[in-house]
């Protein structure tokens, strides 16, 4: 009988935490991004978030291995 009662009160307390483990990967996995190029080697990141309010591009350039990236402050 105590074997019955400790699964339920543990399959219970086990509730909220999926909850909030599926509400995390719900949101965290709406996130989306591109990636492009130009003909002069700019490469040109955009990252998304939930239904784009995380809107943000970076402007990239390509010197032998270093990548040095400034995030563009005009509209995407």
């Amino acid at each position: 009988m105590n074997t019955i009662r400790s699964r339920k009160t543990m399959s219970i307390s086990a509730l909220p935490l999926l909850a909030l483990l599926g509400l995390g990967a719900a949101v965290g996995g709406c996130a989306y991004g591109g990636v492009a190029t130009t003909p002069d080697g700019t490469v040109i990141i955009a990252r998304n978030g939930l239904l784009g309010t995380l809107r943000k591009v970076y402007i990239c350039k390509l010197a032998g291995t270093a990548l040095s990236c400034v995030e563009s402050t005009g509209e995407p």
